[in-house]
């Protein structure tokens, strides 16, 4: 990495109150994460909190029919 590369990142370090060092390790875990493979756990506690919202639900035809009934200008 040049020089100028690590005064740069320095730099941004500093504006966000972090050393470069911690700056770094959460910038790294924010890749990794944003790069994660959901588990099984983790898909079914995502599924339990959609189903938890009570959101409306039907026959896909009669939703789409609401839904075009919604946009009728009439």
């Amino acid at each position: 990495m040049s020089e100028a590369e690590l005064a740069s990142l320095r730099q941004v370090a500093r504006r966000a109150g972090l050393t470069l060092s911690e700056w770094a390790r959460r910038t790294l875990r924010a890749a990794r994460d944003a790069q994660a493979v959901p588990t099984p756990a983790s898909r079914l506690e995502a599924l339990e909190r959609a189903l938890g919202c009570n959101h409306p639900t039907a026959d896909i035809d009669e939703m789409l029919a609401d839904i075009e009934r919604g946009r009728d200008p009439r």
